[in-house]
């Protein structure tokens, strides 16, 4: 009796520890509650957390994350969150607010860190661009933050993260590619477009064409008279002959100064939202082609 006994205190003895490192890995790798500020982010955000993160973005499809005003669900929403990340650069003027108002005790994670921005003068200040994720060779940049965030944050689940950061990087290299081969075939003089605001500056820079816009980097600016007048100068000089309006912002501006100048339609550009589950850009990978595809048949079709 007295055998068995001791046994089996030797086999709890074992037992015990074993148990206890188990529930601290469960524990550890529970699902995260993450936030991230648009819906674009919350896309990427999601091929790189995978299975175990919920995603939810505050900025909802087809809205415009420079306009946005948080509501009380919002701020219960961020407060609630394990992990919150923002894109940075200006482009969320409004959490600092949310941020006071929920009660949030943690601090965004800034996905854009470390991206080489573009600037340009504004009302006599120099701003930053923040539409840094209208180039996949950026968003390569967040996804390796993304995932360093979500490891310190889980650390029992990091390998999974930095599979999922690699197949998704993979795919944004892809997409570099596609965009390359749709528009370095387009004669450079014919790789000019004009849009509704300042959007689309880092596409541009990767792919050499030429945006023209009646607003700056944010739709909260407005174009003075002079501005829009010297615009339709410009585009009439230059001969640009298509103009596409977005889903996330008002399109009468830019539909004024198409009718101006003669330029025509291309139709809708996905630039700061995802549409709807339904829509042409439920994705980041299906919004960059979809618009790639639209900027390539404008241009080819005024060449």
């Amino acid at each position: 009796m007295k055998r068995k006994m001791i046994m089996s205190v030797g086999l709890m003895s074992v037992a015990l520890p074993l148990l206890m490192a188990m529930s601290s890995v469960a524990a550890q790798a529970q699902t995260l509650k993450v936030v991230a500020s648009f819906t674009v982010l919350a896309d990427v955000v999601s091929n790189v957390g995978g299975d175990h993160v919920s995603v939810s973005s505050l900025v909802g499809p087809n809205g415009d994350p420079h306009e946005f005003e948080p509501s009380p669900t919002d701020a219960k929403k961020l407060k609630a969150a394990d992990v919150t990340f923002v894109s940075g650069e200006g482009l969320e003027g409004w959490m600092d607010r949310l941020i006071s108002a929920s009660g949030y005790k943690g601090k965004p994670v800034v996905v854009s860190e470390g991206i080489n921005t573009r600037t340009m003068e504004e009302d006599g200040k120099t701003v930053t661009d923040p539409h840094v994720w209208n180039s996949p060779v950026n968003v390569k940049v967040w996804v390796a933050n993304i995932e360093k965030a979500l490891a310190a944050a889980d650390p029992a689940d990091a390998k999974a993260f930095e599979a999922n950061a690699k197949a998704y990087t993979e795919k944004l290299d892809a997409l570099n590619a596609y965009a390359h081969k749709k528009l370095d075939a387009i004669p450079a003089a014919e790789r000019k477009i004009l849009t509704s605001h300042d959007a689309f500056g880092y596409l541009g820079r990767e792919y050499k064409v030429e945006f023209l816009s009646p607003l700056g980097f944010s739709t909260e600016t407005e174009a003075s008279a002079a501005d829009v007048a010297k615009l339709i100068d410009q585009i009439k000089a230059e001969k640009i002959k298509t103009y596409f309006f977005e889903n996330s912002n008002d399109p009468r501006l830019v539909k004024q100064i198409a009718k101006a100048t003669g330029a025509k339609s291309g139709g809708e550009l996905y630039v700061e939202a995802l549409s709807k589950k339904n829509g042409p850009a439920s994705t980041y990978e299906k919004m960059f082609r979809y618009n790639i595809d639209q900027l390539a048949a404008a241009m080819k079709t005024s060449s």
